[in-house]
């Protein structure tokens, strides 16, 4: 018998929605049996029982994150109680940070509201 069935745990999709890395919990089987929630570097089924000090791996769109399970919550409570369930690894941290310094230089902002004449210009090139 492995150690994993015997120890008191929590359903991975259950702990994903609990800790509010997504808005349901049919959103977060759908990320876990897509393939988008690793745990320990395993893709796994969303009936997995998840422990405290284990390694996920998630992606949600564009981002991707890393964290360390600390703990198991009892409900799903408000964010800052949430964020308490775990902890982001420094790399991911990093990468992160990365990423979003190259989608502000790679994506620049207007300066403001355009003007009457700029937007006949934009409809006019969505209308092809």
């Amino acid at each position: 018998m492995s150690n994993e069935s015997s120890a008191p745990g929590l359903r991975i999709d259950k702990w994903l929605w609990f800790a509010r890395f997504f808005k349901s919990r049919s959103l977060a089987t759908d990320a876990v049996t897509g393939g988008l929630v690793h745990v320990n570097g395993e893709r796994v089924k969303a009936s997995r029982n998840l422990h405290i000090n284990d390694r996920l791996q998630i992606t949600r769109g564009d981002s991707r994150m890393e964290v360390i399970v600390l703990s198991m919550p009892e409900r799903r409570g408000p964010a800052p109680e949430a964020q308490r369930h775990y902890s982001e690894t420094p790399e991911s941290i990093a990468a992160r940070e990365v990423r979003s310094q190259y989608a502000r230089l790679s994506a620049p902002s207007p300066d403001g509201r355009p003007d009457k004449h700029e937007r006949r210009a934009l409809r006019d090139l969505r209308r092809g």
